[in-house]
């Protein structure tokens, strides 16, 4: 010994390296042992690791397990590869057992970042809380092996699985569970395994095992089956509407590829694993359990089969049954079985409720094995939201919510393998109050991620395809009442608030639990009885052996969880609970379908637009605040994405009111048709110009204003109001116009003609002294020869006028002139103006009169002779006589002369007889007659009356820029 030790001094290696030094084997093997003699001495500064290896092939990819190289203190340690993916498993185990009555097992499962060469995204660029991916494979590794460890082991026991590195291609989730069934193998805890897990999937009707992620996304069959060599486990099933039939055969082929994972386990264990340990179990003893079932037995067989209580009647008289048996033990001070006394009576129990099941059939609600528990089915029950429906079953109660939300709304996922973004998601949430109990919500909780994700997967079958309904749906399933399959509730609930939100959805889903109570020889534990029981209530669930969920359409499964408490169940009884359970959920289907058997309109208004980048970062703005606050005052959600805007709105206003909001800044592509509000930014007198559709400028004529003609555009308009028109013509130089009547209503019908009414003018003389006359309450409107065409167009002076509009006067007003007054243009007296306006009124009418005849008589040719006729008629020839006065102009057309002339012969000099059409401060506005408009300016010294109506003798002097005849008054003094 003194030269091993001498031996150990004179190496190199620090203390804690020199066990070669020594002659011990390192520990990697999980003990110390005696290193051969033969074995040469290890080199200074060289750490050797002793390691284990099993090679295999599974399908067609090669699977190694390989234990001693990494993580040597952990009780049991394994890092398993398949192709270049690699997943380290751990398993420890506490020394004393916990107070519980129960097993603490943790499973946590964790990928980082570093498997794939990334660094994480987040602010502290490390690795958080656990995703829901993470806990989803922390439970599909927990599900299989926790029934294998032994009755009454209750010490703590933690399995860590941890992504060493991945390839993409496959996804380590199955690695991680058959790594640690293999370290419980290599460890020292107690456990009844090994187990195998295999994923299978099916493309173009072959089944493959061990299916890439890429072929995972082509195959309408995702199974996941753990076994023991002759036992199922656990069963996960994600399918397009598989039949039971073929469901039932791919599980047969899986049993045999499972397998394949157990034999390298025990080879390897027996190498490297660890003697397993005695640990001390706590179990009922005989003598405990026989009194308690003389105490209790015959009061808890009298509450199971009394089918009136309810679940909460049920339990207060067990508990009350409890507390009595327990008084019995306090009185005899034993207090040992005081100490197991809850797990007793549960025991009783248990026994009470399954062997009537198997004998009599009858369950603890007075139903068959077969029989569906009332169901109560309520869609539209928030009209408010996009979508919802209330779900009942029994005494299981669900309400699901429909959220519908653009592409930008999906969720993100930091995983290492599959899709990096959701779009449908279902968030299952189990509050307290649904059983009577307070609780603190903490987090994401393990049991309401795995329901919520297998309600998901149900619902996911039959979603319509992302080219079709590209948007984000999230649907929350909030439990109110809970006695047993809240899951599989919430799958039906979800199915009809989709088709509430009116979401196109290939069919109904509806799911149902089917358990099974079994009958076991405890000699050798073989199956002599079973029943399966459908639709479970929570306490069949407790006291059963399976809680088998399916779900899918009448067509065939979309979703199952096989979830088992005894130590395996034959496959054969798996199978066989396929058709219970379609039997079970055409039946709930019969009753959602006569709720509601297709979509609804859709509440929600959901827009998809495409614009160039360009354009979409000026609707997003610096640092995107220009989006949220479009957001925030419509209460629309935008959404961008590579060219594509959506716009999700809770209602059609919603809608529109953001829609304009993203018109008016980025536009939409013109076509002609389309309808577009904008803003008037200036007013022409030949129409106006209007700002819309992001920025882009339109012309509005005046004569697209209104079905009825227009005189002044202000009249209608007004620089900055906010319109709706229609496109009805763009050209190719870009130029837009744009129309107001075009969504106006025409007229039905074009109105009679107004009869001419001859009132008495009645004269009236203000405080001032000025005299004003009343107008005739009814006047026919000034008509427009119908057979006039003037050659060039000739705007009118109302249209050209614009400068003034700010300060233009009403027509009655009278203006006053400078101080100088000329002595023909005295104001007139009120009789001879009411003479003068009785005979325009008459010469007007006659004058229509005849148009109207000239032009149903006459044709084309004669129509414009009798025009031209007419209008020479109303000429007045420029002579170099005297002029005749104001006066003696009124007298002449007090004869019945209508001055009227062509656009074709008005040239400048040409002297003709005008009248006051509207009066301006600067000026007049002359009817020449034939529908031209001419207007004449104040001169600074000039001051005097003019009313509308008056006829003055007026010459053509020039024209203005926009075509419009100015005219200058003759007088004799021009003579």
């Amino acid at each position: 010994m003194s030269s091993i030790v001498s031996r150990a001094r004179s190496s190199s290696l620090p203390n804690f390296l020199a066990w070669r030094a020594l002659g011990f084997r390192t520990i990697c093997s999980g003990g110390l042992g005696i290193a051969p003699s033969s074995s040469p001495p290890a080199s200074a500064g060289i750490k050797i690791l002793e390691s284990f290896k099993e090679e295999f092939e599974v399908g067609s990819r090669v699977v190694t397990l390989e234990t001693g190289k990494i993580a040597r203190f952990a009780n049991g340690s394994v890092v398993l590869g398949m192709d270049e993916t690699k997943v380290l498993s751990t398993v420890t185990c506490a020394k004393s057992k916990s107070p519980g009555d129960f097993l603490p097992l943790t499973v946590d499962y964790q990928e980082k970042m570093f498997a794939q060469g990334l660094i994480p995204n987040t602010y502290m660029r490390r690795e958080g809380a656990p995703k829901e991916r993470e806990l989803l494979c922390g439970r599909l590794i927990d599900r299989p092996i926790r029934p294998l460890f032994p009755s009454g082991f209750y010490h703590e026991v933690q399995i860590m699985a941890n992504v060493l590195s991945s390839d993409g291609k496959q996804d380590p989730d199955i690695l991680a569970a058959n790594a640690a069934s293999t370290a419980l193998m290599l460890s020292d805890v107690p456990w009844g395994g090994p187990i195998g897990v295999i994923r299978l999937g099916r493309i173009g009707g072959q089944i493959v095992v061990n299916p890439t992620m890429d072929e995972l996304s082509s195959s309408d069959l995702h199974l996941i089956y753990a076994c023991t060599r002759d036992k199922t486990m656990m069963i996960d099933v994600q399918a397009r509407e598989i039949t039971e039939k073929d469901l039932a055969a791919a599980l047969r082929l899986a049993h045999p590829e499972a397998v394949k994972y157990i034999d390298p386990q025990i080879r390897l264990a027996a190498k490297a694993g660890k003697q397993k340990k005695e640990y001390k179990l706590s179990m009922l003893s005989e003598k405990t359990l026989e009194k308690v079932t003389d105490l209790a037995a015959e009061r808890i067989e009298s509450v199971f089969t009394d089918p009136s209580r309810g679940k909460f009647e049920r339990g207060e008289a067990l508990e009350n049954i409890g507390k009595d048996v327990e008084k019995v033990f306090e009185e005899e001070g034993d207090q040992e079985s005081l100490s197991i006394l809850p797990k007793a009576v549960d025991t009783v129990r248990k026994k009470i409720v399954r062997s009537r099941m198997i004998s009599e059939g009858f369950r603890v609600d007075g139903r068959h094995l077969d029989e569906v528990r009332p169901i109560y089915c309520e869609s539209h029950h928030l009209p408010a939201l996009h979508g919802s429906a209330l779900f009942s079953r029994g005494d299981t109660q669900v309400l699901c919510t429909i959220t519908l939300g653009a592409p930008g709304d999906a969720q993100r996922l930091d995983s290492l393998v599959g899709p990096p973004k959701k779009k449908f998601m279902l968030h299952y949430t189990f509050p307290p109050f649904c059983t009577d109990e307070v609780g603190k919500k903490l987090g994401l909780n393990r049991r309401e991620v795995g329901h919520g994700t297998l309600a998901e997967k149900a619902l996911l079958a039959v979603m319509p395809p992302e080219e079709d309904f590209p948007y984000t749906v999230r649907i929350n399933s909030e439990v109110m009442a809970s006695d047993g399959s809240t899951s599989m509730a919430s799958v039906c609930g979800g199915s009809m608030a989709l088709m509430d939100a009116g979401i196109s959805l290939r069919a109904h889903v509806a799911g149902v639990s089917v358990g099974l109570v079994t009958d076991v020889d405890p000699s050798s534990g073989e199956i002599k009885d079973y029943r399966i029981v459908t639709d479970i209530l929570g306490l069949e669930d407790h006291l059963g052996d399976m809680d088998f969920k399916i779900a899918g359409t009448r067509t065939g499964v979309t979703a199952s969880q096989l979830d088992i408490k005894p130590a395996g169940i034959p496959l054969d009884i798996v199978c066989e609970s396929l058709e219970n359970a379609r039997k079970a959920r055409l039946q709930i289907l019969d009753h959602m379908e006569r709720e509601i058997n297709s979509p609804r309109d859709q509440q929600c208004r959901l827009a998809t637009l495409k614009y160039t980048n360009d354009a979409l970062r000026n609707l997003i703005g610096p640092m995107g605040a220009l989006k949220r606050k479009i957001e925030e005052e419509t209460g629309a959600r935008l959404s961008i994405d590579d060219g594509t805007l959506t716009i999700v709105a809770k209602n059609q206003a919603v809608m529109d009111k953001a829609q304009e909001k993203v018109d008016y800044i980025i536009g939409r592509e013109i076509v002609v048709g389309g309808v577009y509000k904008g803003t008037v930014t200036s007013i022409k007198e030949y129409g106006a110009f209007v700002e819309f559709n992001g920025g882009q400028q339109g012309l509005l004529h005046m004569s697209e204003l209104s079905h009825e003609p227009v005189s002044k555009v202000s009249d209608v308009l007004h620089i900055g109001k906010y319109i709706t028109m229609m496109c009805i013509d763009t050209d190719v130089r870009g130029n837009i116009k744009l129309s107001l009547k075009a969504l106006l209503p025409k007229p039905t019908s074009r109105p009679e003609k107004l009869p001419v009414v001859k009132e008495a003018v009645s004269v009236e003389t203000s405080s001032f002294g000025e005299t004003v006359a009343s107008l005739p309450s009814v006047v026919e409107p000034p008509q427009k020869s119908k057979l006039a065409v003037p050659a060039v167009v000739i705007r009118t002076a109302v249209e050209c006028d614009e400068a003034e509009k700010s300060s233009s006067v009403d027509k009655n007003t009278k203006p006053k002139r400078a101080a100088t007054v000329k002595p023909d243009r005295k104001p007139k007296s009120t009789a001879s103006k009411q003479t003068v306006k009785e005979d325009e009124t008459l010469n007007s009418t006659a004058t229509e009169e005849s148009r109207d005849d000239c032009g149903d008589t006459l044709t084309q040719d004669d129509k414009l002779k009798c025009t031209s006729l007419e209008n020479n008629s109303n000429i007045v020839s420029s002579s170099k006589g005297k002029k005749p006065s104001r006066k003696e102009k009124q007298s002449d057309n007090e004869a019945g002369e209508s001055p009227s002339i062509s656009a074709r012969k008005l040239k400048i000099g040409t002297e003709m007889t005008a009248k006051v059409h509207q009066i301006r401060t600067h000026g007049l506005v002359l009817d020449l007659g034939g529908g031209i408009r001419g207007m004449y300016k104040f001169e600074g010294d000039e001051e005097t009356e003019f009313e509308i109506g008056d006829t003055l003798q007026v010459k053509c002097t020039s024209f203005s820029s926009k075509g419009i005849p100015v005219m200058a008054l003759v007088d004799e003094e021009d003579v």
